[in-house]
This record gives C-alpha cells, structure tokens and sequence, in this order.
C-alpha cells in the first residue's frame, strides 16, 4: 500500500442545497459502484480531479441544507468543490425534483419513502471507464475488491476522518502500469487507452455533457473495452446527467413493471412513454424507483 498522504494541505469549503436532502442516503447508495456498509456522518472520498493533475481526500458532512467539505490534497478548490456536487448530486434544485415526484403517483410513494434520497455518481467520466475495464465479465465484489487493490497500490491514500480511503491512479500512473495481478493482460492495454483518452481531452466532462447523450455514447464506445451499456454508465451516471433515460439496463426496467403494476415487462417504446412524466428528472427517476422503490416492494411483499 502507497503511504497515506498525511502532510498534504487541509482546506475547507461548503456547497448549500436545495429542497430534501440526505447525505446518508446519498453514501449509503453504494457510490460510483463502491460499498459502503455504514455511515457515521462523514462520507468518504478519494478521487482524481477533473483536471487530472492531483488526487484528492474529500470529507462530506451536512448541516441542515449546507454540505461541509473538508478537503486534503492539492488542486483548485473551487473546481474541486463542484466536482464533489457533481458526485453527489448536490446542484439541481431539489424542490423541483419534488414537485415532479409529486404529480406522479409512483414516484410520489417512492420520493416520501426517502425525502432527501439523490444518486450519487461516479467521480469523473475518466474513473467510470477505469470501472469498466477493471469490473468487465466480474462480479460487482469482485471488480471493487480488484480497483481497492490498485488504488491502494499504484494510486494515493488518504486518511479521512479515522479511515483510509484510496484514489485510482492519476492517468500517468495507470500509463506505467505493465502488469497487475488478477488483471488478465489483455486489459492492461486497454487501460493504458483510457488513460491517453483522458489526457487528451476525450473523457473531459464538460466536452461530453455538451453533447447529446446518443453522441457521447458514441464517442466513447470507440475506446477499447466500452459498449453501450458501459458507455451509458460513464456518460450519464459520471458526467451527472438528470435527465437522461437508458435503455442499456434492465433494473429500470422490473422496477417500473413491478412499481406501475404492469403485467409485462415494458419494451423500449412504452419505457420511454412512461418516463415522459418524469422529465426533466428522468435519470433521477430511474435511479429512484430502483434504489428506493425496491423497499416499497420488500413492504408489499411482507
């Protein structure tokens, strides 16, 4: 393991909120595929920035309708600030996000189970493909367990709030990479891929939020290793999107027939029909109905 970064600077800065909000639910989501088994107040984060030139250590604490960031590492404060709203879906208006809730009777259940629920992303478009070619054709344990080992190897550790958390490694660290156990080696080169992606500028956020999501898809299915179902996974669940349905899965899929009392399952056209009322939230939604509704139905089922 990399020695923890204990001398690094210590900053702080706030992001407020808008509407319900719920820290704990955010962290104990499982964020960017990461277990997190209790939440104590503090969520943990440990990242690469946007700017890919430094990792990070990132406290997260609320206070009513205020988050608290605590921050350890280099790298410009305010971008790093909005990069931790970004992941944990601290920037929208969380009461419009309740009147949509509202005048859908599904999601009006969904959303009183948990207030203040919001998806949590993953950390940059960059770490989602990481995901990708680390997780391809592994259990989801599995795949977590193998990107901890890397981190905590060939990426930066940081202590936070009594715990030690690790940062993927930096593109140039990934790029020295020749070999790692566990890892077939036929990802190595892939990897190494996503890694001159990232450093040119192809897995910029902004460059594929400015996109229509079709077009980043796209664009990012040309790199090794990513298809579609991955390629919606990075551009809508790492670059924050609110507003975009996928059709690559099918957990929203049962959740919808299950939650709307469907006899079928919903096939692409009706899917889309039935998520015209959850716009401009339609990713939220998603997210929702199978992250909170599936505790509605464990109520229906007892």
């Amino acid at each position: 393991m990399q020695s923890v970064q204990m001398s690094t600077p210590i900053r702080t800065s706030t992001l407020p909120l808008t509407g319900p909000y719920d820290l704990r639910e955010v962290a104990l989501m499982g964020f960017g595929h990461r277990d997190e088994s209790s939440f104590d107040g503090v969520m943990r984060l440990a990242f690469c920035t946007d700017a890919l030139d430094a990792q990070v250590g990132v406290e997260v604490r609320q206070s009513g309708d205020l988050l608290t960031l605590t921050v350890r590492g280099e790298g410009d404060l305010d971008a790093i600030s909005a990069q931790v709203a970004r992941v944990v879906s601290a920037d929208p208006d969380g009461d419009a996000w309740a009147a949509v809730c509202a005048a859908d009777p599904v999601l009006a259940r969904v959303h009183a189970a948990a207030p203040g629920f919001r998806p949590s992303n993953f950390y940059s478009p960059y770490e989602a493909a990481v995901w990708a070619i680390l997780s391809a054709r592994r259990a989801r344990g599995q795949g977590i367990a193998l990107r901890q080992r890397l981190s905590q190897q060939h990426g930066a550790v940081f202590e936070l709030a009594g715990r030690t958390e690790a940062a993927v490694p930096l593109p140039e660290q990934l790029l020295a990479l020749e070999s790692f156990p566990g890892l077939p080696a036929d990802r190595i080169p892939r990897l190494h891929a996503i890694a001159r992606a990232a450093l040119d500028g192809q897995l910029d956020a902004p460059r594929l939020a400015a996109m229509t999501p079709d077009e980043a898809m796209l664009d990012v299915q040309r790199l090794p290793g990513i298809g579609p179902f991955y390629s919606a996974l990075i551009v809508i669940r790492a670059c924050g999107l609110v507003d975009v349905l996928s059709t690559q899965e099918d957990h929203t899929r049962a959740a919808v027939e299950a939650l709307y009392g469907l006899d079928h399952t919903p096939d692409d056209v009706e899917l889309v029909r039935i998520s015209d009322a959850w716009r401009p939230f339609r990713t939220w939604a998603a997210v929702s109905l199978r992250a909170v509704g599936s505790r509605l139905l464990d109520t229906t089922a007892t």
